[in-house]
């Protein structure tokens, strides 16, 4: 059987182009490979303000992404920064749209793949703003918008977010334990994998697992989902690629 990849939080912007450099090399590393599809756990992109804002840069990531879906099924899932981002622009991609929870059997297990904002309960001020921004009236009214004042809402909505950070602890920022075993409980999945929160581990909660996959702003985090050939189990491989950030 072969495997699943996941990434999450890369946070793609041309000021970055390092972070860019790496993706290209791992999708190119991994093109002759088998692997049954690649989830990308939203946070493609630092921000997105609608698919027409198409220039050289989302142009390259898009060719990227194609060549590589070209043989393996790329799966998409909306982060925090890029809620915005249309089958437009996921076709130039080659990657397929989902919810923003997906559940899949694959080798033995139930995994259940989200972005993971929805997890922090305790970050009251961004959860208000979440759902908000996920509601179809204010997509329709934000994208209705011109390009030019969407880009400058989000720089001012990345200052203020960057600012609120700095005020709040570590912990509200995290996922709050209840949500993830509210989630667990209502979708019986083995295995809870998001990103979002750029803490990287592999969580053992009694039989079930939450895996988070790490950033791309120091790191270039990678979960490799495969079974293992004497022991018949699906195995969790969570690492890091060969990446020195340009910070």
């Amino acid at each position: 059987m072969s495997s699943i990849l996941v990434i999450a939080d890369l946070h793609l912007e041309p000021s970055r182009p390092d972070i860019t450099e790496c993706l290209i090399e791992f999708l190119t590393e991994q093109t002759n490979k088998e692997h049954s599809a690649l989830y990308i756990l939203g946070d493609l992109f630092e921000v997105w303000v609608g698919d027409d804002n198409q220039d050289a840069f989302t142009k390259q990531i898009a060719t990227a992404i194609k060549s590589f879906s070209e043989q393996t099924p790329v799966y998409f899932i909306h982060g925090n920064r890029d809620f915005l981002l249309r089958k437009k622009y996921a076709k130039q991609c080659g990657m397929t749209l989902l919810p923003e929870q997906h559940q899949i059997d694959f080798a033995g297990k139930s995994l259940l793949f989200m972005h993971g904002d929805q997890l922090c309960l305790d970050d009251v001020d961004y959860q208000k703003f979440r759902s908000k921004s996920r509601s179809w009236w204010w997509q329709t009214l934000i994208l209705a918008m011109p390009l030019s004042f969407r880009q400058k809402m989000a720089r001012k909505y990345r200052a203020q977010s960057q600012s609120s950070q700095m005020s709040k602890s570590q912990d509200i920022m995290d996922v709050a334990e209840r949500a993830v075993k509210e989630v667990i409980a209502d979708t019986n999945c083995d295995w809870l994998i998001h990103g979002h929160t750029h803490r990287p581990a592999i969580h053992q909660l009694d039989n079930k697992k939450r895996i988070v996959v790490g950033d791309w702003y120091e790191q270039g985090s990678v979960l490799e989902l495969t079974m293992n050939k004497d022991s018949a189990q699906l195995i969790a491989n969570l690492h890091n690629l060969p990446f020195a950030p340009q910070l």
